[in-house]
């Protein structure tokens, strides 16, 4: 892999810019973020002879997903990066100029550079559980937004009684919704088994256990659970210089902001409820630990856990101590 041509992708809603990098030479074009456009690309490959090639692109949710899916299906390496390091690479090459074909040729460099793991696209019933989770998740925003207005917006009754009837209306999607993650995975045996699994752990209900598989879904391809700490950016980020910095270690917060949100709440029901969170809730408290940071250590043991369960597909033991 280490020889093959680097390609960057910058990634729009409906174009992207491309940088294929052949020895130190960038070439540049742009294409439309489409079947189309993807075809196109496939054609400016093979005019300047490059057959396979390592593509690149930060990992942006649904813009990039499908070209990421074509590349991979083409037959090409990709990796999907996290901006950050995207970000970070810029910095220490002292970028000074920020635009679509500028950061297209820094991902191509970061590239050939870095050569990062390949990426293997989620099962098709994982990616239609995530476009699930994630929906439902959209309309508990808007319905929050809606009971904002109803509360602190105008107080005329022809407006309040239309907020009313859109979150009567939404309040029934969202249950339909619900009904079809329920559906989803009873029809998919080995998904509705992993969620019975994350189901057995204090702190996560049958509805958080289909999201948190719809946001990991390279769960079980992990081999370590610091890994699925890391993706999730509640690993500690230390912060300490000689003897004059000496900060409190923090949250990375550097991966899946979609995971941390999930676990929230989960987290502050396991420090009541299951035993080896609850207990080290007490042991943190003792040593005069934050309440925050008593929380972000519990979504890390929860992920721990939850990797365990995957792991052996055995259920939550209280009494078995998470080792993984």
């Amino acid at each position: 892999m280490t020889d093959l041509p680097a390609l960057g992708l910058d990634i729009a809603k409906k174009t992207f810019q491309a940088a294929l990098l052949v020895g130190d030479k960038l070439r540049h074009k742009q294409f439309n973020n489409d079947e189309a456009g993807f075809a196109a690309l496939s054609a400016w490959l093979t005019k300047h002879g490059v057959t396979h090639t390592h593509v690149c692109l930060e990992a942006t949710g649904s813009y990039s997903d499908a070209v990421a899916r074509y590349l991979h299906a083409q037959g090409h390496t990709v990796s999907l990066l996290n901006p950050a390091r995207v970000k970070a690479y810029a910095q220490s090459r002292l970028a000074r100029t920020k635009n679509d074909k500028v950061d297209a040729g820094l991902i191509a460099r970061f590239c050939a550079e870095a050569r990062p793991p390949a990426w293997t696209p989620p099962a098709p019933e994982l990616s239609e559980l995530q476009a699930l989770v994630r929906h439902l998740d959209a309309l508990s925003e808007t319905r929050q937004q809606l009971r904002n207005r109803l509360t602190d917006g105008p107080q005329v009754a022809s407006v309040l009684e239309s907020l009313r009837t859109l979150l009567a209306q939404l309040e029934t999607e969202m249950a339909a919704v619900e009904q079809k993650i329920k559906d989803h995975l009873r029809a998919h045996p080995p998904l509705q088994a992993q969620a019975d699994l994350l189901d057995s752990i204090p702190g996560i209900g049958p509805l958080t256990a289909a999201k948190l598989l719809g946001e990991l879904t390279q769960l079980a391809h992990y081999q370590r659970a610091a890994q699925v700490v890391a993706y999730a950016g509640l690993n500690p980020k230390e912060r300490q210089s000689g003897t004059s910095i000496k900060g409190q270690a923090r949250l990375s917060k550097t991966g899946n902001a979609q995971v941390r949100k999930i676990l929230y709440f989960p987290a502050i029901s396991a420090l009541r409820h299951n035993p080896q969170i609850k207990a080290l809730g007490e042991r943190l408290r003792q040593r005069g630990r934050c309440e925050m940071a008593i929380i972000g250590a519990a979504m890390r043991k929860l992920l721990h856990l939850i990797f365990g369960v995957i792991k052996t597909g055995k259920p939550f033991d209280e009494n078995h101590a998470c080792t993984a």
